[in-house]
């Protein structure tokens, strides 16, 4: 199982890296002192068991990444006041679980969910570890796709990953107590808490969802993430997906996800754009693949998330 886990976040790397024709002239990686993070809040979920390289971050893309995430940390982008409608969203970055695409599938999400009147939390989740020199990572990685090559093995269930996702799945949790702890301080509705996940960042958001426990996310988007079938919880939230036709990861390979959530006679929208490969995000790119955030965003108004419940 861990092999196949291992070849799964090889193969999310590697469609990162293909997947941004138009910035190839970034796609080295270059090392870059750890950012200044003076909103981050410490989840205090621990560090990571046996964890010897420490937290290092690079650029690539002109994005930043961060790498060896020991120690998860939740980054708060609040809206303006005379803006904010009480709704938020906590924000899971991908990046096969190696690397965590910190800018284009953090920051820069919760900064355009702020300006919209939406609280956004960004979760810096913890990481397998990875050689701690650039050197040696580069390395690695290349090994790793070398051993991915091959044909594709059956992907670990999202029931399966709920163990072998222990740490980064605690690390969500905490970072839903913590947003409904300091909910009355942050303006938010502890009712109207959901979450968004890229690649493995929307794993992640699955694997919270169905994982049971507290988290209970109010609606999650699954932003070119896997759509493997799933048992969809009694009480599971409106399933938002975006997915490019291009994707060489996750295209073409079904949509059970889809018809799990529609059997199960929850809500669920599902856009498949023509060309976006895998990693898109919010950079800018030609594709109609960049009107995923507006449709986003649409979608959580559309579902009242955006307007306190009636009474409330």
């Amino acid at each position: 199982m861990r092999k196949t886990l291992v070849h799964c976040f090889a193969m999310a790397v590697i469609a990162l890296s293909s997947a941004l024709p138009a910035l190839a002239q970034d796609d080295k990686m270059t090392p870059t002192a750890i950012p200044a993070q003076p909103t981050a809040i410490a989840l205090k979920t621990g560090p990571l068991p046996d964890a010897k390289a420490k937290e290092s971050w690079h650029s690539q893309y002109g994005s930043a990444f961060a790498r060896n995430v020991t120690e998860a940390t939740l980054t708060p982008f609040l809206p303006d006041p005379a803006k904010a409608n009480g709704a938020a969203v906590i924000v899971a970055p991908g990046g096969g679980f190696r690397v965590l695409s910190m800018q284009n599938e953090g920051w820069d999400v919760a900064k355009a969910l702020a300006a919209r009147g939406i609280a956004a939390f960004v979760l810096k989740y913890r990481l397998n570890q990875t050689p701690a020199s650039m050197e040696e990572f580069d390395k690695s990685m290349k090994a790793m796709f070398s051993g991915a090559a091959g044909p594709r093995p059956p992907r670990p269930s999202v029931e399966t990953m709920v163990t072998t996702l222990a740490p980064q799945l605690a690390d969500a949790r905490a970072a839903f107590a913590l947003v409904r702890s300091r909910a009355k301080e942050w303006k938010v509705d502890p009712k109207r808490v959901g979450m968004v996940g890229f690649s493995a960042g929307a794993m992640l958001t699955m694997v919270t969802t169905v994982g049971g426990g507290e988290a209970k996310p109010a609606f999650i988007g699954d932003i070119y993430g896997p759509l493997d079938a799933v048992k969809v919880p009694a009480d599971a939230p409106p399933l938002f997906v975006a997915l490019a036709a291009d994707d060489p990861l996750f295209a073409g390979r079904g949509m059970e996800l889809i018809n799990s959530w529609m059997a199960a006679k929850k809500p669920v929208e599902f856009h498949l754009y023509g060309q976006g490969g895998h990693g898109f995000g919010m950079y800018p790119k030609e594709t109609t693949s960049t009107g995923w955030f507006d449709a986003f965003h649409k979608w959580i108004v559309m579902n009242g998330f955006t307007k306190p419940a009636t009474g409330a």
